[in-house]
């Protein structure tokens, strides 16, 4: 009893310290991403220096926290301003967090909700992060149309393809959004895999849990030649593939 009292305690003391510790990350930042973003503005059509910026919050914060261990496994692109379509199965919110810890830029396509939320949001617009209106008549339409025009900036795009996060678990099915615009840009396809995340936000509590998490970066998968017609099998492909890693790191976990 006395046991748990104290790791409850702890992990109280630890939530106070990370939540706080990530809102003045944050805070702190906007200065400086918003000088960044103004001062490259001329050159930096994508806003990559500016988000690159922005994403270091995780990557300082992952070290802040003593709740939550990061893991990448696999070699980053040489080459990040190619650029790729990054996608990845989706467990937890903390996946942007984990994911970011990967050293290059990608502008994530986001729910709107995320924009509301105060110097978030604004941090994601200096960023030129793609917002995503669920349910808005052209919504789909205009995530197409700002991710092809990132891409033509020379910076890659991020996307869970499964659309939300997995209540069970268990990897869902993939939506054609991502092979779509990766195909129509030729850009390849970067899978990601997540795993371990489920456990850092406790559902209802404002404390976080422990987590062992672990992103692995997979070869990159050229669309050279595809067309539309190639949609499909490039999804199921890539399903599989991220199915059968996720299967790898649970089973070695």
């Amino acid at each position: 009893m006395t046991r748990a009292l104290d790791s409850t305690l702890a992990r109280t003391v630890i939530s106070v310290w990370a939540w706080l510790s990530l809102g003045i990350l944050l805070l702190g930042l906007v200065p400086l991403v918003a000088i960044i973003r103004v001062a490259t503005m001329p050159f930096d059509r994508s806003a990559y220096w500016a988000g690159y910026t922005f994403r270091s919050v995780a990557r300082i914060h992952g070290r802040l926290n003593p709740l939550w261990t990061f893991n990448v496994q696999g070699t980053p692109p040489k080459d990040p301003r190619l650029p790729y379509v990054v996608v990845s199965n989706h467990e937890s919110f903390v996946d942007m967090l984990a994911i970011s810890q990967i050293p290059i830029e990608m502008k994530w396509v986001a729910k709107s909700t995320f924009f509301n939320i105060p110097i978030v949001g604004f941090l994601l617009m200096l960023s030129r992060d793609i917002k995503l209106v669920r349910g808005a008549k052209g919504a789909g339409a205009r995530v197409y149309t700002e991710a092809a025009e990132r891409l033509s900036t020379r910076s890659s795009v991020m996307l869970f393809p499964e659309g939300t996060r997995s209540a069970s678990g268990e990897l869902g099915a993939f939506k054609d959004g991502a092979f779509k615009i990766a195909i129509e840009a030729q850009a390849p396809i970067l899978p990601l895999v997540v795993h371990g995340t489920r456990d850092a936000l406790v559902k209802h509590d404002w404390r976080f849990g422990r987590c062992n998490a672990t992103v692995k970066i997979l070869d990159p998968i050229p669309t050279i030649g595809m067309t539309l017609d190639d949609v499909a099998t490039l999804r199921e492909q890539v399903r599989e593939l991220i199915a059968a890693t996720k299967a790898e790191l649970a089973s070695a976990a």
